[in-house]
């Protein structure tokens, strides 16, 4: 197989919300394949961290901070970011958080502030990058999914709305899009091993359940998640569109 199928030297990549976690390890893996990476955050201490943990691996690395949620910011730093690095070959929306409560006493506001940045953040990042992608008739969008995209459990109802919408919402942007060349599906990741998922992972009960629930036998680490970004994100994926590829462990085809 010719290994230029998965080359992405002369891309440029924006990973949103990538300072840590999974987009950290998401913007690693373009990198590593040859892409120029643009991370985003909101923290700029965290933002400098990361960009200095991807130079010093020897990968073309900036950042730019902005909130997904704030359609001001968003149509600011767009623009921004193309004219400093160049068009945005490929966007992973990756940008999220986390909020747990059972469903009877959620806020208003810590709903909002989910569906805000899980889900019509990836709508104002999208819609703003896609319209270059348009013109040039080229791009690949990766939206990051979940598991709650099909299932669902307590106290993450607002998070789990969202994430139904994002699947939904992949798919729309892949039929609307398709006819300009662009490219869109989700990864989905399953139990990942992140700071969001801290509490998660230092439950022993927890603990085990997952582990005993998923095949494969263990957490998943952010690293575990590159290999599917990068094939999204390169040519070898041009003829897919609109999919979702969970990286679970298999934990979704069990019972």
């Amino acid at each position: 197989m010719d290994n230029q199928l998965f080359d992405l030297t002369g891309k440029v990549a924006l990973v949103t919300g990538a300072a840590e976690g999974i987009g950290f390890a998401l913007a690693c893996g373009l990198g590593e394949a040859g892409a120029r990476v643009v991370i985003s955050g909101r923290s700029k201490e965290r933002l400098q961290h990361a960009i200095s943990k991807l130079t010093a691996e020897g990968l073309a690395a900036s950042g730019h901070r902005f909130s997904v949620a704030s359609a001001a910011e968003v149509r600011a730093a767009i623009p921004a970011i193309e004219k400093e690095v160049g068009p945005i070959d490929i966007l992973v929306n990756n940008a999220g958080i986390q909020r747990r409560s059972p469903l009877e006493q959620f806020s208003e506001a810590a709903w909002r502030e989910v569906l805000d940045t899980n889900l019509t953040g990836i709508f104002l990042v999208s819609q703003q990058v896609a319209r270059g992608m348009i013109e040039r008739k080229t791009g690949k969008i990766i939206n990051v999914c979940s598991l709650m995209c099909e299932v669902a459990r307590p106290t993450i109802a607002a998070y789990t709305a969202a994430k139904g919408g994002v699947k939904q919402l992949t798919k729309a942007m892949a039929i609307e899009w398709a006819k300009h060349n662009i490219q869109v599906n989700g990864l989905g990741p399953g139990y990942i091993r992140t700071e969001m998922n801290r509490a998660l992972t230092e439950d022993p009960q927890f603990d085990s359940w997952i582990k005993a629930r998923t095949p494969i036998g263990r957490w998943g680490e952010p690293a575990d998640l590159a290999g599917t970004a990068v094939f999204l994100a390169s040519a070898a994926s041009n003829f897919i569109t609109g999919q979702i590829i969970y990286v679970d462990g298999g934990i979704l085809a069990a019972l």
